[in-house]
Order: C-alpha cells, then structure tokens, then sequence
C-alpha cells in the first residue's frame, strides 16, 4: 500500500480557513465599534469636532465657590431640662442686669456639662437611663462617681461624649436614695447631681 500524502490543497484549506475567520472577526469589531460609537453620541457621552479642536463647549461645567471661613454655632442642637429653668425672672430685673458678651457665655457654657435621669424612681437592679450636654467635650470620656459616706466616689461606668451629648445606663442594688454625677477627669469638671430613688 502506498502512502498518500496530502497536497498542495490540504495546506491551502488552513490558510483559506484562518483568512476567514479573521474577515468575520473584523466584520464583528467594526459593526460593534459602530454600534458603541452611535450609542455614545445618542446620550451625548462623546465630545463634538469644537471640544477636541480645543473650542469652548457650551456643555454644562461645574462651578466651585472660593472657600470663605464661616461660623458656625459650638453649642448643641438640643436642649435638656436643667434645674432652676422653671425660675421666672421678671421683665425689670432682666433688662437691668449687665449680659455677659457671646465669647463669655459661649466659654462658660463650653464648660458645664449638664445631667439629667429619665425617671426619678427604680426598683433595684433596675436600669436608671441617664442622658446630658456638654458642648466642649466633643469625644470626652465622663466617669460616673455616687455619693457615699459622705463624698463622691467612683462608680463603675463610664459614657462617651459625641456632638455634644451623652446618654447610657447604669444598675445599682443600693436601695434608698442615690445621688449620681458625671465627671470629666481630664479637665476636672463634674455635672450636676441627679437622685434616684432606688426601691
């Protein structure tokens, strides 16, 4: 038996083959690049002749202002009930007595932090919510101290200060009536008291 070797045709058929493939992948390429190109200016994605020649556009810009230093207010954005705010100070006294300037009311409220209890009243191992201002203490931590035999001493919690207010919990088994304060211990500065009636 004699061997047939392929021909010249054999060979040709490869080349005829990959031609044709190439052809249709151009034909793909052009007929998506067309496609893209028509969809891009159908949204106005794509820039005219004027733009790229170096033209101005008369498409939208985006304008930035000059920055300008504003002032903004340091107090908080909510107000508490505080002891002595039921006081009625009548007209006549009001007007005679000399206000403090802004920068003076506005550094001496910087430094109170103010504490209230949402109940006054507890059954023991219950939670007393407690919540506050203190509008210079912007990520203070505020220790929570109990009176007891006779001064203030450190009670177990502590609460974080953020945009100027605070607010946690607390349990006690002490029955009888608790009294309670926030402390800032880095600028050593203690709220006002809250009593609780625990029992």
């Amino acid at each position: 038996m004699s061997e047939q070797r392929p021909g010249p045709g054999a060979d040709r058929a490869v080349i005829n083959g990959l031609v044709a493939l190439v052809a249709v992948a151009l034909g793909v390429g052009l007929v998506v690049a067309l496609v893209a190109l028509a969809g891009t200016r159908m949204l106005g994605l794509g820039g005219d002749d004027a733009s790229a020649a170096g033209g101005s556009t008369t498409g939208g810009s985006m304008y930035l202002p000059s920055p300008v230093e504003t002032t903004s207010e340091t107090g908080p954005r909510i107000t508490l009930h505080t002891d002595g705010a039921d006081e009625v100070v009548p007209e006549e006294e009001g007007e005679a007595e000399a206000e403090p300037s802004e920068s003076e009311s506005e550094s001496e409220d910087a430094e109170k932090i103010s504490l209230q209890a949402a109940t006054n009243a507890v059954r023991a191992d219950e939670r007393i919510q407690f919540s506050g201002v203190y509008p210079g203490g912007e990520g203070a931590i505020l220790w929570v101290e109990r009176w007891q035999d006779g001064g203030w001493s450190e009670f177990p919690a502590s609460v974080n200060v953020t945009n100027g207010t605070f607010s946690s919990y607390i349990f006690t088994g002490q029955s009888g009536l608790n009294r309670f304060r926030v402390v800032d211990r880095d600028r050593n500065i203690a709220s006002n008291e809250i009593r609780i009636q625990v029992g």
